[in-house]
C-alpha cells in the first residue's frame, strides 16, 4: 500500500509561490484511485444513450460519443453525483495542503470532471481560471487529481511559469468573451508540463497561464479538478445567497468581510450573443487553435485507424 502525502514542504510551497503551480505525487493511495476510476466508469455507460449535452454530462461528439462508445468531455458538479467524488473533495490530506497554501478559512469553489478520451479527447486552449471569475482577491487555487499518469502524449497540463504574477490577460476575440487568450499573449515555448502518476496532483494559483493539448495516446486522461478559496475572497459577481454561500466552507469560518487586494482585473463581459455552455464550447469560437500541430496529428491518427 502507497504512502500518501499530507503536507508540502517549504521547497515545494516556494515553487507554487514563485512559479504559480507545482505537481505532487502520492496525496491519494491506490485504493482510492481505483475507485474513483469504477464510479467514473459507471457514469460513462451511463451517457452512452444520450445524444446532447445535459445538466450533468458533457459528451465529446469530436472523439466519436455514441451508444457503443460512450466518451465525455465533462461530469459538471461531480461532488453532487456521487459519494466518491466528494470525499476526495473533502480529504483531509487535500485540506491539509490547502490550507498551507491559502490559510486556515477554506472554502469550496467548484468541482468538474475532466476527461481526454484516447485518441483525440478534446484540448483545453490556453487560459486563466481568473478570467472566469476574478474576485477580491487572488487566494484561490485549483487542484487536479489524476487518475491515470499525466503526461504529454494524453493531454497533461501546462502552465506558464510566473504568470500569475503578471497582467490580467483579456480572454475575448472581436470584443467578445470565449474564455481563451489570444496566442500573441504568451510564448507557449515556455510552458512547463506538469508530469504526476494517477493518485498525485497539480495545483495551479487562479491567475496562472495554463492549457493542455488533446490526448494523441491510445489511454485516457481523466481529472478531477476541484477549486478552492480563501473564504475572504469574494467574488466581483457578488454573492446571492448567503446560505448557499456558508455551506460550501469546508475548514474554519466564513466571514461577510471580503479581503480587498489591487489585483489586476479584465471582467468575462460582454458575453458572446449565441448560446454556450462549457469552456469546451466557449473556446470553440477560438479562430486559431492553440494546438494546430496536435489536432492535424489526431487527425491522422484517425485516418490510420479508418
Amino acid at each position: 500500500m502507497s504512502t500518501t502525502t499530507n503536507r508540502l514542504t517549504d521547497a515545494q510551497i516556494a515553487e507554487y509561490q514563485e512559479n504559480g503551480f507545482i505537481g505532487v505525487n502520492n496525496v491519494f493511495s491506490m485504493e482510492e484511485v481505483e475507485e474513483l476510476r469504477r464510479v467514473t466508469d459507471e457514469f460513462v455507460e451511463q451517457s452512452a444513450e444520450l445524444i446532447e449535452h445535459n445538466d450533468v454530462f458533457d459528451l465529446d461528439f469530436a472523439a466519436g460519443h455514441s451508444p457503443e462508445t460512450p466518451k465525455l468531455r465533462r461530469i459538471k458538479e461531480p461532488h453532487m453525483r456521487h459519494p466518491v467524488y466528494e470525499a476526495a473533495m473533502r480529504k483531509e490530506g487535500l485540506l491539509d495542503i490547502i490550507e498551507q497554501l491559502l490559510g486556515p478559512n477554506i472554502k469550496l469553489h467548484h468541482t468538474k470532471l475532466n476527461m481526454k478520451a484516447p485518441g483525440g479527447g478534446a484540448q483545453v486552449e490556453w487560459h486563466t481560471d481568473w478570467g472566469f471569475y476574478p474576485a477580491t482577491n487572488d487566494d484561490i487555487l485549483e487542484i487536479g487529481l489524476t487518475f491515470d499518469d499525466m503526461e504529454i502524449e494524453n493531454g497533461c497540463l501546462m502552465c506558464i511559469p510566473g504568470s500569475h504574477k503578471g497582467p490580467a490577460l483579456s480572454h475575448h476575440q472581436d470584443g467578445y468573451f470565449i474564455g481563451a487568450v489570444s496566442e500573441n499573449d504568451f510564448d507557449m515555448e515556455e510552458a512547463v508540463l506538469i508530469r504526476i502518476k494517477a493518485g498525485g496532483v497539480s495545483i495551479h494559483h487562479v491567475r496562472a497561464l495554463h492549457g493542455s493539448a488533446p490526448n494523441i495516446s491510445d489511454r485516457p486522461r481523466r481529472l478531477l479538478l476541484m477549486g478552492y478559496q480563501a473564504a475572504d475572497a469574494w467574488p466581483l459577481s457578488g454573492v446571492s445567497d448567503w446560505d448557499a454561500w456558508t455551506d460550501d466552507m469546508l475548514r474554519g469560518e466564513a466571514t461577510n468581510v471580503p479581503r480587498l487586494e489591487q489585483v489586476p482585473v479584465v471582467m468575462p463581459f460582454p458575453k458572446h450573443p449565441e448560446p454556450s455552455g462549457s469552456i469546451f464550447e466557449l473556446q470553440e469560437q477560438l479562430q486559431t487553435s492553440h494546438f494546430a500541430a496536435e489536432l492535424d496529428a489526431v487527425g491522422i491518427q484517425t485516418q490510420q485507424q479508418q
